[in-house]
């Protein structure tokens, strides 16, 4: 079992229990999956970009990635439904706690001049986005091998019902919210 979750069952749990008196262990919000999200919009004209982004995000999640495929043709995008746009990779079970642990405390850590996430990237059921502006900053990454710097979103799925039950049980396992 991974540190972070130990530290979960341990203390996290006690403590949202007396917060928001809850009364069963299974009531406390947990992580439910993390998402990570490319966008490869140049994937239209170069097919390379989408090779170079799926090993990217196979570094950094340990996991195949899926490719995502335009849902809608958009004639100025010059983009017809089914053509390959992005990838994803979605990670559940111990997975979640050992990618939330790296992200927490090596990844965010590396962002140059970094004040803390904004709290305010909920989506009103407990679940948090957060958009990096490349990939660099994952030490799994080759600098000298990157064709170019990508953004990347990581969604954080969480079990609680409120953005508050959400944001307090983010900030337990050690999230670094901004307090402005």
């Amino acid at each position: 079992m991974s540190a972070l979750k130990e530290r979960y069952r341990k203390e996290v749990v006690p403590a949202m229990m007396k917060r928001y008196g809850y009364k069963n262990v299974m009531q406390v919000p947990r992580l439910e999956k993390v998402v990570l999200n490319i966008g490869v919009g140049e994937a239209i004209q170069n097919a390379k970009a989408l090779e170079a982004a799926q090993s990217d995000l196979a570094a950094i999640s340990g996991q195949h990635p899926v490719t995502t495929r335009a849902k809608k043709s958009v004639a100025a995008f010059k983009l017809r439904t089914g053509m390959p746009i992005g990838l994803k990779v979605t990670l559940r079970g111990e997975r979640v706690y050992d990618f939330f642990f790296k992200l927490v405390n090596v990844i965010l850590p590396r962002i140059r001049e970094f004040q803390g996430v904004s709290p305010d990237s909920f989506d009103g059921r407990g679940n948090y986005t957060l958009g990096l502006k490349e990939q660099t900053i994952f030490p799994e990454i080759d600098y000298d091998k990157i064709d170019k710097p990508r953004g990347l979103e990581i969604s954080v799925v969480t079990t609680a019902r409120r953005d508050e039950e959400g944001r307090h049980l983010l900030e337990l396992l050690g999230m670094p919210f901004s307090k402005d």
